[in-house]
């Protein structure tokens, strides 16, 4: 699972930057790299925002950590 771990993280963080980047810039790095709505892109959606509901855990995790 830690494995998994990293790259769910990789792919939060991801996601953050780039909406970082909208927020300030109005600059869509996934839209420049992979296509407006593209296949590519929308899959890199999807995984981020699975990304994201998978990372919900790590609070019961650290929680249980303490």
């Amino acid at each position: 699972m830690k494995v998994l771990d990293y790259i769910i993280l990789i792919l939060v963080i991801i996601g953050a930057l780039n909406w970082g980047l909208i927020g300030f810039f109005r600059f869509d790095l996934i839209r420049v790299l992979f296509g407006n709505m593209s296949g590519l892109s929308r899959i890199i959606y999807a995984l981020v925002g699975i990304s994201g509901i998978y990372a919900l855990s790590y609070f019961g995790r650290i929680r249980n950590a303490l």
